[in-house]
């Protein structure tokens, strides 16, 4: 299963910044990290010059294959540019970038096993995950919604009794949504579906009534629809969640070095102008602007980083 999985993983053997001359054998430089003696995940870097990124394949906006299968999004750039400061710590003259696309059932075990150092996607920060994974400071906060067609009479969750909706499987969205059915009546037929991308072909194809999923994903889904203006997102939100990239637990140099750059991002203001580049620009494949201004709530995380949980 797992030679199946690493079959995909793209080797990326272009360096950092290095003069565009690929080093045969990277080693850390003569004045190494103080943090290098705090990671195993460090030291490996260090030795073998190369770093496991993560990265999903439908998280339109913020990890996803655009029409010429390259990997893009909001959160694609600022793990780059993490990327970028891991090499700089370590005093590399080249870092080479293995990529690995993971799903939201096997993200956090492909993380566990090694095979992937640093996951940004769309992996939301909960207490339970925090048992399997580390996850650094937040980098986005959504809100657990629904889509539906513009013309669907469905409003709140409470709509769902009797009708069928979709779910992306191992999401939070889909343990609130089974949780919700079961103390409702168990009323709604629940489908799972293995990706976001095949979960909105359910909804766009009347397998379904409703796509349940957070919010900044249902508007990546609605801006590759043949028609975007025919969708439309409805309910309270749910749940409020905070997505965060993921490393392996007990790694605290390998924490240290995310969380510094991450937080530096956020603080600098350089982590607002790639939220306006993904969020209130035309985006892959098609174009589409979003156009979601930043919330108060997302501000406040760029000024104050965090790592906490919201549930």
């Amino acid at each position: 299963m797992l030679r199946r999985l690493l079959a995909p993983a793209l080797l990326l053997s272009l360096p950092l910044l290095a003069g565009g001359a690929v080093a045969a054998e990277p080693v850390a430089g003569k004045d190494a990290s103080p943090l290098l003696a705090q990671s195993e995940t460090l030291k490996r870097i260090a030795a073998t010059g190369t770093i496991n990124l993560g990265h999903r394949e439908s998280s339109v906006p913020f990890s996803y294959y655009d029409q010429r299968r390259q990997v893009v999004g909001y959160s694609q750039d600022l793990m780059l540019k993490v990327v970028e400061g891991i090499r700089q710590e370590l005093k590399l003259p080249a870092l080479t970038q293995r990529l690995v696309p993971v799903t939201s059932q096997n993200r956090m075990s492909l993380v566990q096993n090694g095979t992937v150092d640093l996951e940004c996607g769309s992996t939301s920060n909960t207490l339970a995950r925090q048992k399997q994974v580390a996850f650094s400071v937040s980098i986005f906060i959504v809100s657990t919604r629904m889509l539906v067609r513009r013309d669907s009479p469905l409003q709140e969750f409470a709509d769902l009794a009797g009708r069928r909706a979709v779910v992306t499987a191992g999401t939070t969205s889909e343990r609130l949504l089974r949780a919700w059915n079961e103390t409702h009546g168990g009323r709604i037929q629940l489908l799972s579906a293995r990706d976001h991308g095949e979960a909105f072909q359910s909804l766009e194809t009347g397998k379904v009534d409703a796509l349940m999923l957070d919010d900044a994903l249902l508007l990546g889904e609605r801006a590759k629809a043949s028609q975007p203006e025919d969708w439309r997102l409805t309910g309270a939100p749910m749940s409020s969640e905070v997505y965060g990239c993921m490393l392996r637990r007990e790694d605290p140099g390998f924490k240290t070095l995310v969380d510094r750059e991450l937080s530096r991002l956020m603080q600098s203001g350089e982590a607002l102008k790639i939220y306006q580049r993904w969020f209130q620009r035309p985006i892959p494949p098609k174009g589409l602007n979003l156009n979601w201004p930043p919330t108060e709530a997302l501000l406040q995380l760029y000024r104050q980083p965090s790592d906490r949980a919201l549930q």
